[in-house]
């Protein structure tokens, strides 16, 4: 019989002793959390939630380790994560753009390479399925030909009166430059293995050149899933899924779905948040 598990990441700020003092507060990323592991609990998924200082890199990367480990075929993980993102300098030469997107954790960043060499560590069979409200989200769970599979949207209008997922572009660069050995040190791994042998969906919050809204009560995102859920009433699949919630975001907010891995057609034609 085939398990599901889920991991619920929500960061309402981070440690300000390693983003040179910035501790990025918003208001709406632990509630995104609570709000994805109540959707996966209910559809029979055994979830696990870290929320802001719990949110570490070592906590999230151990935790894919263990499931990677105990994970067989047919069995599906989905993984969620509302929290600022960021970019640092690609170092190993796989990006289009020269950066490398990350995911903001509470003790520092994770990178899209990091989180694309987790998915090699899974058996094959196994799916994955990623949602990230974040900022620079759209290939946050690595590919290397990204060309192939990113819908390319202009950046829009931002809201000026809307608070964003983003990492201030001085705050990215003086927590490299305050960490530049830790990073380069990951920047510069060779590049990834060309495919994991599970498959891995990416639903995210935006394209890789866009911003996400916070929120009052959820991520501007997130809350377009959970409106498009309709508390179970959507019956289509991933790709559909994006497609449904992309209706009800601004353009310049626009979800990518990104496969990663070996086909999986009872996967990826399946749907959503099935077991």
């Amino acid at each position: 019989m085939a398990n599901g598990y889920s991991l619920h990441i929500g960061l309402n700020s981070v440690d300000p002793n390693h983003y040179d003092g910035w501790s990025g507060p918003l208001v709406a990323c632990e509630a995104d959390a609570a709000a994805m592991r109540k959707i996966c609990q209910g559809r029979g998924f055994q979830p696990k939630v870290l929320l802001t200082a719990l949110a570490t890199r070592p906590a999230v990367l151990d935790h894919l380790s263990d499931l990677a480990t105990s994970m067989i075929a047919g069995d599906t993980l989905i993984v969620s994560y509302s929290g600022h993102g960021g970019q640092l300098p690609d170092r190993n030469g796989d990006e289009d753009d020269g950066l490398d997107e990350t995911w903001c954790l509470f003790d520092g960043q994770l990178l899209d390479d990091e989180l694309y060499r987790a998915w090699a560590n899974f058996k094959p069979g196994v799916r994955i399925a990623v949602f990230s409200d974040s900022c620079h989200s759209g290939t946050v769970i690595k590919e290397l030909a990204l060309a192939h599979h990113v819908i390319s949207r202009p950046l829009g209008a931002l809201d000026p009166s809307a608070g964003y997922r983003i990492m201030p572009p001085e705050i990215q660069y003086r927590t490299y430059e305050a960490n530049r050995e830790f990073y380069d040190d990951l920047l510069q791994k060779p590049a990834p293995p060309p495919e994991p042998a599970c498959t891995v969906l990416l639903v995210s919050g935006c394209q890789d050149n866009q911003l996400s809204q916070d929120g009052a009560f959820n991520g501007k995102f997130t809350g377009a899933l959970i409106s498009t859920w309709a508390n179970g009433k959507f019956k289509g699949t991933y790709a559909e899924f994006t497609k449904a919630i992309r209706k009800r975001l601004p353009s310049s907010q626009s979800p990518n779905y990104l496969p990663v891995g070996v086909a999986n057609p009872q996967f990826t034609d399946g749907e959503v948040f099935s077991v």
